[in-house]
C-alpha cells in the first residue's frame, strides 16, 4: 500500500513532539518528586491556582482548572482532594453562590511552590538542552 507523504511526515512530526513531552515530563517529574514530594500535575495545579486572584472573574470554576492542567473533572477533583489532605489547597463555597466552591493556595501550598519553581526551571531547561542534541527533536526544541 502506498503511504501519503504529508500523513508520513505528520505522523512523523507528532511522534516527535509526543516524545519531546514524554521526555520533558519525565525529567522534571523525578526532579519535583526527589527534591519537593510533588507531581507535575500537582505543581501545575499550584501554579494555576496561584493565578487566580479575588473578585470578577478572579477564581477559576473546576472545569477550566481541569483544562489548564490537561486533567478531566474527576481527576482534578482527586487531585485538588489529595492536596487538601496535605495542607496545600483549601476549599470554600463561593459568598454569592452557595452552589459554587472555590479552591485556593494556602500558605504552605504557596511556600512549596515557589520552593519547587527553580527546581522545576532548571529540570525544563537540562530536559529542553539534552533533547536539542537529538536531531529529530532539535526543531521542536528551537521552536
Amino acid at each position: 500500500t502506498a503511504t501519503d507523504p504529508a500523513l508520513t511526515a505528520l505522523a512523523q512530526g507528532w511522534c516527535a513532539l509526543s516524545l519531546l513531552h514524554g521526555r520533558i515530563e519525565a525529567h522534571i517529574e523525578r526532579a519535583l518528586q526527589s527534591g519537593h514530594d510533588l507531581s507535575v500535575r500537582e505543581y501545575s495545579l499550584l501554579d494555576v491556582l496561584r493565578r487566580q486572584h479575588d473578585g470578577e472573574g478572579g477564581h477559576l470554576q473546576m472545569k477550566q482548572v481541569a483544562d489548564a492542567v490537561v486533567l478531566s473533572h474527576s481527576a482534578t477533583t482527586r487531585l485538588v482532594t489529595r492536596l487538601e489532605d496535605r495542607g496545600l489547597l483549601s476549599r470554600y463555597l463561593c459568598p454569592t453562590d452557595r452552589r459554587g466552591i472555590y479552591t485556593d493556595v494556602t500558605e504552605a501550598g504557596l511556600k512549596l511552590l515557589e520552593e519547587a519553581r527553580p527546581t522545576n526551571d532548571t529540570a525544563l531547561r537540562n530536559a529542553l538542552d539534552e533533547a536539542a542534541k537529538n536531531p529529530e527533536l532539535a526543531p521542536l526544541v528551537r521552536a
